[in-house]
């Protein structure tokens, strides 16, 4: 299983980006997905998760309204829209993926690479 995460680079404050993360050697509609950060120095955390077909979301309360999670099952691609970025925001980011449910602790089951988020004041 290969969860690839792109998308990442350095940003002004306010700005947007779009993460990807493309999936492979698994039957990725089968799959929960999520997405993680984390800061230097700070512990990895949820950010946001969605389900298999694409209907239910959830979401860090730091990244509601700003953030977007969503899925193309035929493309085997999990997004994540960033939008309103702050300083805070600044971390890498990695893909999750679980059998049994969204994946909003550190034992999903299969985890990606990450790409760097950096966003400037």
């Amino acid at each position: 299983v290969q969860l690839q995460a792109s998308g990442g680079g350095l940003v002004q404050a306010g700005g947007s980006l779009r993460l990807s993360c493309a999936a492979s050697g698994l039957t990725f509609n089968n799959y929960y997905m999520g997405w993680f950060r984390q800061a230097p120095g700070k512990e990895r955390e949820f950010v946001a998760g969605i389900s298999r077909g694409g209907s239910s979301t959830r979401y860090a309360d730091s990244v509601k309204g700003r953030f977007t999670i969503f899925r193309d099952n035929t493309k085997k691609v999990l997004y994540l829209q960033m939008n309103g970025l702050k300083p805070d925001d600044t971390a890498v980011y990695s893909c999750a993926a679980d059998y049994d449910r969204i994946p909003i602790t550190l034992d999903a089951d299969y985890w990606g690479k990450g790409t760097q988020v950096t966003v400037s004041s």
